[in-house]
């Protein structure tokens, strides 16, 4: 594990639609869950929220690899599994 801080946020909300590319029904209804060290603890968080809304099939989670909009000379491989 890495010691190194890459900022991964969690966001979700409702979708327009489940085709295409996800866009959200009401962007003032977005959930911000959280901003978390690594990949591990945002993937716990999405799986845990992602869960709680299961039974709304137009209801999506995502993890943002924020760190990589700060710093886009980061690699795909600039985060733990």
């Amino acid at each position: 594990m890495s010691d190194k801080q890459l900022l991964h946020l969690v966001i979700g909300g409702e979708m327009k639609t489940l085709d295409g590319p996800p866009e959200f029904r009401d962007l003032g209804k977005v959930d911000l869950v959280g901003a978390y060290p690594s990949y591990r603890e945002a993937l716990g968080a999405w799986r845990s929220k992602a869960q709680e809304t299961v039974d709304n099939a137009l209801m999506r989670y995502f993890i943002i690899h924020a760190h990589r909009l700060l710093d886009p000379g980061l690699g795909a491989d600039d985060h733990e599994d």
